[in-house]
């Protein structure tokens, strides 16, 4: 049995393909778990992808990955990045790797975006790739 990589999307992530396209991509999320789930086949890994709008789900969902034994943790908090001490001190408190994802740079948009509590826990992050963000971290994850 392949070991299972969680992908969690946090709030409005279930807009993307229609939300400011010009920053997120006309892709959706379906599309992007397809392309994740095909990669994931390559790497012998399995996907468990998910988003909630709700930040208590995400911290649930972190510790669930590693209850579950979860190999680790692609996480894309969206706006909670910024601003939930929640989903830091849940990274923390877990030992199974998380990695930051972002489909864009929040280092070249607005300054509040700057600051990541996110990725101030998390082993590590990839951004501003678009959809293939989410690739590479997937390749992390299984060289991890």
């Amino acid at each position: 049995m392949p070991d299972t990589i969680f992908v969690l999307n946090g709030p409005n992530l279930n807009l993307l393909g229609t939300r400011e396209p010009e920053i997120y991509g006309a892709e959706t999320l379906d599309d992007n778990a397809g392309q994740l789930e095909d990669r994931a086949r390559e790497l012998d890994l399995a996907i468990d992808m998910r988003q909630s709008n709700h930040e208590g789900h995400l911290v649930d969902w972190l510790h669930e990955a590693q209850a579950s034994g979860a190999k680790a943790v692609l996480l894309n908090a969206g706006a909670f990045t910024h601003t939930s001490i929640a989903l830091h001190d849940a990274i923390k408190g877990i030992k199974t790797p998380v990695i930051e994802v972002h489909l864009s740079n929040p280092h070249k948009r607005e300054s509040f975006r700057h600051t990541s509590f996110v990725g101030q826990a998390a082993k590590g992050t990839v951004a501003g790739f678009g959809a293939l963000s989410y690739v590479l971290a997937l390749e992390a994850a299984s060289r991890i």
